[in-house]
């Protein structure tokens, strides 16, 4: 259930093992490391594996996990694989496309690696293509996270209130 991750600004990634973007993974989890340890409530990357571009993950849950970790030293959440396009895309997938249309109001994903910035108060505010860097984001992340903290809708402004 993302109620889990109300108050915490998120970044969605529709992930695959066995693509030209897959050394990204490394540049996500640098990225999660740092702002976890400045911001321990308060942000995470949550990867959803894909098999839709190319059959690029064809691995079992468990393959995939191993691979993550042992390969890039994965600590953040890679969950179970879905579809992110089609009659069987997972509804999580839908409504991100929803709320952030890619280039020319296109609802689909175009390939694996595209990522998705939320809010803290679960609003999809950027949308990026496969070519975007995770290290690129780490600024845009920062203002976001800074911006929820003035509004307090923080995880960790809440706690702090109560």
């Amino acid at each position: 259930p993302l109620s889990s991750l109300e108050g915490k600004v998120v970044l969605v990634v529709n992930t695959a093992s066995k693509c030209g973007f897959t050394p990204q993974f490394e540049g996500l989890e640098k990225l999660y490391q740092t702002l976890k340890a400045k911001y321990p409530d308060d942000f995470t990357i949550l990867g959803f594996p894909c098999n839709q571009f190319g059959s690029q993950d064809p691995g079992s849950n468990d393959e995939i996990q191993s691979f993550c970790q042992l390969n890039y030293g994965v600590t953040f959440p890679v969950l179970g694989k879905l579809d992110v396009n089609g009659n069987e895309a997972a509804p999580l997938y839908t409504w991100l496309k929803e709320q952030q249309p890619g280039v020319m109001g296109l609802k689909r994903i175009k390939w694996n690696f595209e990522k998705f910035l939320v809010s803290a108060d679960g609003k999809v505010v950027s949308r990026y293509s496969s070519l975007t860097k995770p290290e690129g984001l780490q600024e845009t992340i920062e203002q976001e996270i800074e911006k929820a903290k003035k509004a307090g809708t923080l995880a960790s402004s809440k706690k702090a209130a109560e």
